[in-house]
């Protein structure tokens, strides 16, 4: 990841999967892991706004802090640097834990820079369909996911508030996310009914 890719204040979608369609998450305590590293890694230098851990791939939506927000010298310079660790430290945790040599993901993470609002929206529920866009789940609450996070009042060092006021309240955010998943839901049963 390039520092040019991640300009201050800004929110990006970044994504990857395991190379060669490998899976990148094996057991539960990978997805734990993966989520403490990027508490370790990420929230110093972005907030965090959404996530979706699945099997094979991950996406996740982050708004990178201003300058003046990191306190992390080097990093302030070059956010990249956060994102380059987490990939890193989880990669060289599973090749040692699976006795696996290599690259784990596939090329370098994908990032798209978001200025829409609208598209905003969209991209929160997408992540959090994705279980149910793949069968991983049949319903948005999906464990390794930040949309429990966003409809609970537990601790959480998801940006939740942020995120809700794109949705004006809590019972809009739930009802966007029902109403996608119904047409998720729709698409995958005309799929199946076709095939």
């Amino acid at each position: 990841m390039q520092n040019e890719l991640f300009e201050h204040g800004y929110v990006y979608h970044i994504f990857n999967r395991g190379n060669n369609k490998e899976d990148i998450f094996k057991e539960p305590q990978n997805y734990i892991y993966f989520l403490k590293l990027m508490q370790k890694y990420v929230l110093p230098i972005a907030d965090v706004y959404a996530y979706c851990l699945l099997k094979n791939h991950f996406h996740i939506l982050v708004r990178v802090k201003e300058q003046e927000e990191i306190e992390n010298e080097r990093w302030r310079e070059k956010p990249y640097l956060g994102f380059s660790h987490l990939f890193n430290t989880y990669t060289q945790a599973i090749n040692k834990a699976y006795g696996r040599r290599g690259s784990l993901f596939q090329e370098h993470p994908k990032r798209i820079k978001v200025n829409d609002s609208g598209y905003l929206i969209q991209l929160i529920a997408y992540i959090h369909l994705n279980p149910v866009k793949h069968n991983f789940s049949n319903s948005v609450n999906y464990p390794y996911s930040s949309y429990s996070a966003i409809t609970s009042q537990k601790p959480t060092n998801i940006k939740r508030e942020e995120v809700i006021k794109y949705f004006d309240d809590v019972g809009n955010f739930k009802y966007w996310h029902n109403l996608q998943q119904a047409r998720v839901r729709n698409i995958l049963n005309l799929l199946d009914e076709n095939l």
